[in-house]
């Protein structure tokens, strides 16, 4: 482990060629993954993987060097290589490392390593039949079990020496079903920071027909109109709306380098003043949530949009750096083999005043989404398209018959604006977020939201 190692002197060898900032970041890691296909185990997985990657801060610009051999003299190496990227004004600061305290964390109650693997296959299987019994049109099951264990030590030239360990356990279920001429396909997902208690929330049989159910519903739904119209979005949809319409676009390192539509528009309304925007890494458990983030700064509530307007942006260390500010703790990254960037952590809508049920009783015809799946966004502009995986017509102030492949198309801060009814409920939704080559697990959520005209992708 790095605490039996000359951390101060590997720091001030990285800076050997100048710099403003050092760091290093270990990680040991244990992953178990099951795969269920066609009713077959096809993967069965388990395996250690631990590193060191070492930075370097210098005039705003990053060198970033790692390795898998976990040795004092391997390290001292990795940060002369690191070192010789960089030239700047000489480090001449004091490298005192002081232990930092990490507080309690989150509490696992039935550690992934103390089940045993034939348990972790019968999980997946159990999955597997309840899906399958829901309906003779099922065509294809998908189950998929992951857990996993990962400790991590970060050490910098600021004196930091934070140790952290993170327990994740992840489950999902995607089921095919087919008629005479139409396939659909359902999904569902859960996943959170804690142990094989996930399934006392969740049994397998739970979600694996929630995903089969889906898929044979939208069978017999027939294709949605299209057209602008008002929108629920239930609480159960996720949170792919805020991931999307404006999460990425908050980022600062997009926003500062101009690639985000609410560049330079903090203290401006940039939505409903119903809408309120948090960024929470704090949340007990939550698939985005951590004690400090990947470059030693602690967890945090960041509050990004408070009453429709911006208050700021979601800062790494690098980013807030040149703004000249401090960092909101959203610095992360994949592994010890990647550098951190601005990521999201669990990012929500606040919950408001309105009665769910009221707000669907107040639209005479739209459109109630149950469930929204992937989307993409592009943040210069803030245009986006989100897919629909369940959906129902609105119909005098009633949930009406399912509807099948509509699109939700629209431009972020416009769309946000036209949020006319905010929710008292809160439903999270979870994933697995990618930005320039990295994935990292998050969550999102929201209240029931209506929308007031949106345009829905579907039948002419």
């Amino acid at each position: 482990m790095l605490d039996q190692m000359n951390l101060s002197a590997i720091l001030r060898q990285a800076l050997v060629g100048g710099g403003e900032f050092a760091e290093i970041y270990f990680e040991e890691g244990s992953t178990t993954a099951v795969l269920c296909e066609d009713g077959n185990i096809e993967k069965v997985l388990a395996g250690t993987d631990r590193g060191v990657g070492i930075r370097v801060i210098s005039d705003l610009r990053t060198a970033y060097a790692y390795t898998n051999e976990v040795t004092g003299t391997a390290l001292m190496e990795l940060a002369t290589t690191v070192s010789r990227a960089v030239r700047g004004k000489v480090f001449e600061q004091a490298i005192a490392l002081k232990p930092r305290e990490v507080g309690a964390g989150f509490p696992i109650e039935i550690t992934p390593d103390g089940v045993t693997l034939h348990e972790k296959i019968a999980l997946v299987e159990r999955g597997n039949k309840a899906a399958r019994d829901i309906s003779e049109t099922i065509r294809q099951v998908t189950i998929a079990y992951r857990d996993s264990h990962v400790k991590c030590q970060i050490v910098n030239s600021l004196g930091d020496f934070i140790e952290t360990n993170r327990t994740g356990t992840l489950y999902l279920a995607q089921v095919v079903a087919a008629g005479a001429d139409v396939i659909q396909t359902g999904y569902e997902a859960t996943g959170k920071f804690m142990g094989h208690e996930i399934f006392r929330e969740r049994p397998p049989e739970e979600i694996a027909r929630a995903a089969a159910r889906r898929a044979v519903m939208m069978l017999g739904a027939r294709k949605a109109p299209g057209g602008l119209m008002p929108v629920v979005l239930s609480s159960e949809a996720g949170g792919t709306m805020v991931h999307e319409a404006i999460g990425h676009g908050l980022e600062a390192d997009l926003a500062g380098n101009g690639l985000s539509v609410y560049t330079g528009k903090v203290g401006q309304q940039v939505a409903s003043p119903l809408v309120t925007v948090i960024d929470d890494a704090t949340i007990p458990n939550a698939r985005g949530s951590f004690s400090f983030d990947d470059e030693g700064t602690p967890a945090r509530r960041t509050v990004l949009v408070e009453n429709g307007i911006l208050k700021g942006y979601l800062y790494d260390r690098l980013s807030a750096m040149k703004d000249g500010c401090t960092s909101t703790g959203n610095g992360r990254r994949e592994g010890y083999h990647t550098k951190p960037i601005v990521r999201m952590t669990n990012t929500l809508i606040a919950p408001g005043e309105s009665d769910p049920e009221e707000i669907v009783r107040g639209v005479g015809r739209g459109l109630f989404v149950r469930k929204m799946g992937g989307g993409q966004v592009n943040t210069v502009n803030g245009d986006f398209v989100f897919e629909v995986t369940e959906g129902y017509l609105i119909e005098n102030g009633a949930i009406g018959e399912p509807v099948r492949g509509a699109t939700l198309t629209g431009n972020g801060p416009d769309i946000l604006k036209k949020i006319v009814k905010v929710g008292n409920d809160l439903g999270f939704g979870i994933g697995t977020c990618g930005k320039d080559g990295q994935g990292v697990p998050v969550s999102d959520a929201q209240p029931t939201l209506l929308i007031d005209e949106i345009t829905v992708g579907g039948a002419a």
